[in-house]
């Protein structure tokens, strides 16, 4: 029987990543990986049967606690299976065609923002900083014209080959090693 894996954030995110990993890991040869972009959607889902398993990001070394998540976890009932780590390398992407000089804001998932704040500061502290619901979103929002030409954003580097991007910089992260604490979670049995 098909496992259904809930991860916060859309293709191309770490926590797609992480879902992957854990699958490898675990040798599940009929999982199923559904993006649901936030960590409210994965335990909703959880609950409702959506899916059998959520992952989503709790902590990371740099950014800290992921806020969004905590809230989500206030609200719903569940198990944790297990907590594994991700090192995560955030990229800056931007459309084909566009160069530093172009940019005038950079968005991203808040956390993703927190990671990368040392470096925002020193290289862009003119742009306008744009949090978005997801990095991998953030990317395909920039693809499809959501978000304007002039943005950059940050996101993983297979966002970038998912949604047609350039990749303007790599590993821009402010720690060289970057982890994220992904939480494996399953349903409260009755």
């Amino acid at each position: 029987m098909s496992i259904k894996i809930g991860v916060m954030g859309d293709r191309g995110s770490f926590s797609e990543m992480a879902g992957e990993q854990y699958i490898k890991k675990e040798s599940l040869s009929d999982a199923e990986i559904l993006t649901l972009v936030t960590a409210e959607a994965v335990l909703d889902g959880l609950e409702k049967g959506l899916c059998g398993k959520g992952i989503f990001p709790i902590e990371n070394s740099n950014g800290g606690i992921v806020i969004e998540a905590v809230h989500a976890m206030a609200k719903h009932r569940f198990v944790i299976e297990k907590m594994f780590e991700l090192d995560v390398h955030h990229n800056l992407l931007v459309k084909k065609g566009i160069t530093a000089s172009h940019i005038k804001s950079i968005s991203s998932h808040d956390q993703a923002l927190k990671q990368c704040r040392m470096y925002l500061k020193r290289v862009w502290p003119n742009a306008d900083i744009l949090p978005f619901k997801d990095t991998a979103a953030a990317a395909n929002a920039l693809h499809a014209g959501e978000l304007a030409d002039t943005t950059a954003v940050i996101a993983s580097r297979r966002a970038a080959e998912l949604y047609g991007l350039d990749i303007l910089e790599e590993s821009i992260q402010d720690l060289k090693y970057n982890y994220t604490t992904f939480v494996v979670a399953t349903r409260l049995a009755e």
